[in-house]
């Protein structure tokens, strides 16, 4: 197969490679889905994210809007060292639809379309495969808006299918339609920071009538990436105080930037047609692609190997990347696969004590902020000799009377009513009052929980050593129903503030001689 040469060069520029593993799980995303084979429904139904279809298409061919945008911030061009000129390379990466149509030979020498051909016992389908495309535009100036129109050719490549003898018995055919797009950029000035806005659009002439033209016709997986020289970008996600209000009024449509390549580093940006963090990353134990960016790699490989051998082969037969996936794990050892259980770590590490100590520090120096505290939380810092750090603690562990831990006997020794947990010095149990502070993977939820006081109703722990604080709201009307349930709300001691007793709350000494009941 010789595929078509974009009009545009597709020599990727120097430095972008430690970002390319990333580009390339946002190129493929949803490219082709568990169980792999094109039998199934779901692989029906393909290309999910980045299309950009042609802008004259009926509506009967359900295509995709024709373009995309995103804006980004970088900082003023003052900051540029003298002598180097403030520029961004913009790179424009996708997928170009590959027709692939299994033909059988016939007696008198012609070739018959058919969906399957089977040659020595192994399945040859028709499907639609894709074509990676990079485009570098080259180097950007900030200074003047820019405008290029791109074209990738299509084409067409005979690939002769044979037999264990040699004969051949059919070929495969390949097909590409030519893609037109046009790829613009202008710059503005924001509060002293640039804004950079860079758009991609289908520029595809002919009116696509159906589905298979429409897609036929667009650019898939379509994403962005930016380098800069001479300036750097500013995250969108987490601006600087000084820029937050430009970062604010920037705009994304159907593309979403963030900063790529190692962390720190502010001079890559991906834009994408998926919504991730700053410096996103591939985990280190994936052994390879799945085609899901979200996925979790040890029950998609489980899943695989639970399929038949017959689902294998079409699995195989179906697409060169779906056959690598089906090998991939059929290979895997014991050892691969425990690979890909997964690993503790904790996210506040650096936060509490576990960064090296700066020898050249002052004895007497503040330690550094926890970027994990809340701001309203008067408590001296963790690592501070008056303040127990349960993170520095031995796990907590209730005796069970030597009852193995699944054993239902090692409940007697287990009273969460009566339990209690130290949080800064103070032993928190069933009834104390704590102002809670969620940062623990808080979800919107636990959000609304901020700064809000709650009563203890239990101190648990699970047979990891892990300690669970169940709470309802003071002010919560449906407090005493949530009681009668047994539904509480569960938060880490270190997100909890203990507090002295309030007047007039349920659980105040004066409320309780006033309702000795």
């Amino acid at each position: 197969m010789s595929p078509a040469t974009p009009v545009s060069p597709v020599v990727p520029p120097v430095g972008l490679d430690h970002v390319r593993t990333i580009a390339d799980a946002v190129l493929y995303e949803g490219y082709l889905l568990y169980p792999y084979r094109a039998s199934s429904h779901k692989n029906r139904s393909r290309w999910q994210f980045g299309v950009l279809g042609p802008p004259d298409a009926s509506p009967g061919s359900f295509a995709e809007a024709p373009g995309m945008a995103m804006q980004c911030l970088l900082t003023p061009p003052g900051e540029t060292p003298e002598g180097t000129r403030a520029q961004v390379t913009v790179v424009l990466r996708f997928l170009q639809l590959q027709v692939r149509e299994v033909q059988r030979l016939e007696e008198d020498g012609s070739h018959t379309p058919v969906g399957e051909l089977i040659v020595d016992g192994v399945s040859v389908l028709s499907w639609d495969e894709a074509v990676e495309r990079e485009i570098a535009l080259g180097g950007v100036p900030l200074i003047r808006p820019t405008d290029r129109p791109l074209t990738v050719a299509g084409g067409e490549d005979i690939e002769p299918v044979t037999d264990a003898q040699g004969v051949t018995v059919g070929r495969i055919v390949r097909r590409r339609a030519e893609l037109t797009a046009r790829v613009r950029t202008e710059t503005a000035l924001d509060e002293g920071f640039v804004r950079l806005t860079v758009s991609v659009d289908n520029e595809h002439a002919a009116t696509a009538a159906d589905k298979d033209a429409a897609i036929r016709a667009s650019l898939i997986g379509s994403h962005l990436l930016l380098q800069a020289e001479g300036v750097r970008f500013v995250s969108l996600l987490e601006p600087p105080a000084e820029a937050a209000a430009a970062a604010g009024r920037c705009r994304q449509r159907r593309c979403w930037p963030v900063l790529a390549g190692a962390k720190g580093s502010t001079d890559t940006v991906l834009g994408a047609p998926i919504i991730l963090y700053d410096h996103p990353e591939v985990a280190e134990q994936s052994a390879g692609a799945l085609f899901d960016s979200t996925e979790i790699d040890e029950i998609l490989t489980l899943r695989v190997m639970t399929m038949t051998d017959e689902e294998k082969a079409e699995a195989r037969a179906t697409d060169p990347r779906a056959r690598e996936i089906i090998d991939r794990c059929d290979a895997m050892s014991p050892a691969d696969l425990q690979q890909l259980h997964g690993l503790l770590s904790d996210p506040y590490a650096d936060a509490y004590g576990d960064t090296p100590v700066d020898p050249n520090a002052a004895p007497n120096a503040a330690p550094p902020v926890d970027p994990y505290a809340d701001p309203r939380d008067t408590h001296v810092d963790s690592r501070d000799s008056r303040r127990t750090d349960l993170r520095d603690a031995e796990p907590a562990a209730f005796d069970t009377g030597g009852a193995p831990w699944w054993d239902p006997a090692a409940d007697a020794a287990v009273s969460p009513g009566s339990d209690a947990v130290m949080i800064n010095g103070v032993a928190v149990a069933k009834g104390s009052l704590v102002r809670v502070h969620p940062s623990r993977r808080a979800d919107a939820q636990d959000l609304f929980f901020a700064g809000q006081v709650a009563r203890v109703t239990a101190v648990l722990s699970d047979v990891d050593g892990g300690v669970h604080v169940a709470l309802v709201l003071v002010d919560d009307p449906a407090a005493d129903m949530h009681d009668w349930y047994g539904r509480y709300f569960y938060f880490a001691p270190d997100e909890l503030e203990p507090l002295p007793d309030i007047p007039g709350t349920p659980d105040s000494p004066e409320h309780r001689k006033e309702n000795p009941s």
